[in-house]
Parts: structure tokens; sequence; C-alpha cells
């Protein structure tokens, strides 16, 4: 039995063994990162003429420079992913917190889409796709999660189906002069106005469960009683709290501020408490922020 390991060492002798050959060859990557389904598509797509190949009797080796040239390729754009409000995948990879197997072994879990021909009959492309919140769950190592804030002084709230925050418009920077659009990473913080922590990483129930799910405006406007498009409804319910960010926080303006009133309807009551836990949370930023291509 073939371990990940040992694929991903196969994975990378056979890349070197054949741009060794095809020395040549020009492989290249496009894609993009969508923060709302959590996933990173990526095309890889290879130039025939400049490995010296032709169709169909080069298509073997032209499967296999796609295979091998994938990992290489797709690893950078990983790396830059932004994890918390301080820390890209690549920072924990440096600290010794991640290692690089780990990373190619999320990024060989991929689906896949056999290769293809592009029209123009020189170029043949084979498409990925990773799904981020396999980083998350390989990211989360706590076996108990932190209990959530209580207040001793709880006010009367309703019991909710979960919590949307809505972070749409420039809001001020915490401890500086200036706004900013607040932007998505895979574990952000959300803090009162007094500045108590109000939900991290670590107060998941499970490490299987995303943090919270990002969406656009548009979403929570939908044309039924809830309002909600059915992809929210499945993350927070029918009847969720909705709470208005007031500032961001974080060296990358990742983390969320809400007033503290907000804050005391969530955290009066164990059931309210429970979503938090249960992550069935979401985060509305603006729709520029939530995808991008390379």
């Amino acid at each position: 039995m073939i371990t990940m390991k040992r694929l991903i060492i196969l994975n990378l002798l056979i890349f070197f063994a054949f741009f060794g050959a095809f020395g040549e060859a020009r492989i290249s990557i496009t894609g993009s990162v969508d923060w709302q389904t959590l996933r990173l598509d990526a095309e890889v797509t290879l130039d025939l003429a400049s490995a010296g190949l032709r169709l169909p009797g080069g298509r073997t080796q032209a499967e296999s420079l796609l295979s091998a040239g994938y990992l290489n390729l797709v690893r950078p754009h990983l790396l830059r992913f932004q994890v918390d409000s301080s820390s890209t995948v690549g920072d924990l990879i440096n600290r010794g917190d991640f290692t690089i197997l780990q990373l190619d072994s999320i990024a060989l879990e991929a689906s896949k889409v056999p290769p293809v021909m592009r029209p123009d009959m020189r170029n043949i492309t084979e498409s990925h796709s990773i799904m981020l919140s396999n980083v998350s769950s390989a990211l989360l190592r706590h076996s108990r999660p932190s209990p959530i804030v209580r207040t001793l002084s709880p006010v009367s709230t309703a019991r909710y189906t979960g919590i949307i925050f809505i972070a749409v418009e420039e809001l001020p920077i915490h401890g500086m002069r200036g706004t900013t659009q607040a932007v998505p990473c895979l574990f952000p913080k959300i803090w009162d106005s007094e500045m108590n922590l109000i939900y991290e990483r670590n107060m998941l129930e499970t490490r299987t469960t995303t943090m919270v799910r990002y969406s656009s405006l548009d979403n929570i406007f939908q044309n039924n009683p809830s309002g909600l498009s059915p992809e929210l409804v499945q993350i927070v319910g029918e009847r969720p709290l909705r709470i208005f960010a007031q500032g961001v926080f974080g060296i990358n303006p990742t983390d969320l501020i809400i007033d503290r009133g907000d804050a005391l309807l969530i955290i009066s009551s164990e059931g309210n408490r429970q979503l938090l836990a249960q992550g069935r949370v979401a985060i509305i930023l603006d729709e520029s922020v939530l995808r991008y291509e390379f």
C-alpha cells in the first residue's frame, strides 16, 4: 500500500525525471480561491510543442507531465493562504506548526477532472479542486473545546438557530486611525467592544467543523420568509441572530469587533453559546474580498 508520504515523494521524483527529459516544457497554472465555497480551483496547462509532444501518441507523456507539475505549481498558492489575522500557511510551516508533507497531502486529495485538449489543439489542461475545509481540519489540534465566555449579568435573549455577523462596509481599525474592509481567513476571532474574546477556533466542539462560512450581502436578502439563501440556511438555520460588526482587529483585518450588548445576546444563554461551539456562524463580507484569481 502506498502511503501519502511515499506518493508525494513519488510525485516529486516523476516531476524531476520528466523535466530532465522535457526540460523546455512550458507548464502553467491559473485558478481562483472562493471563500464562499471554501474551494481552490486550479487549471494546469501544458504547451505540447514546448515538450516536443504530439497527440495522440504523446498523450500519456503529456498527462504525466501535467500531474507531475501540478503539485509544484499549486503549492505556492496554498502557502499564501491566510490562516488567521497574523499567519499564512507558509508562516505555520516556517514555525514548525505544520509541514510541507501535510500540505502536499491535502493538495493530492483534490478532486480532478481528466485532461482535455484546448480548442487550439496546442495545449492540454487538467483541472483540480481543493476543499479548503481540509486545511482547516488539519490545523485544528485541540482535543477538548475551550469554554465559551459567560456573563454574571445575563440579559433576556431569544433562542436562535445561528449567528450572522455583517461586515460589508469599511470599518474602524482598532487602535489605529482609519477604516478598512474586513477580509476572510480560516480562523477569525470575534471580540466585543470591551475587547473580551467571544469566539475563536479552539471553542469548536469538533475538529471537522468549519469555524465560519463566508457569504455576500445578497444571500441575506433573498425573496423568502427567512431572507436567506439555501446555502446559508444550512449553516445558520432560518432564525439566526444578525449582528453588525463595529470594527476590525488584527495584523490583517480578519477579526471582528461587535458591540458588548450584541455579545451579551450570544453569551447569556447556553443554547446561543452552543451555536458558536457548533460552528453555526456566518460572516457577511463585501463581495470583492470573497474571491480572487491567480
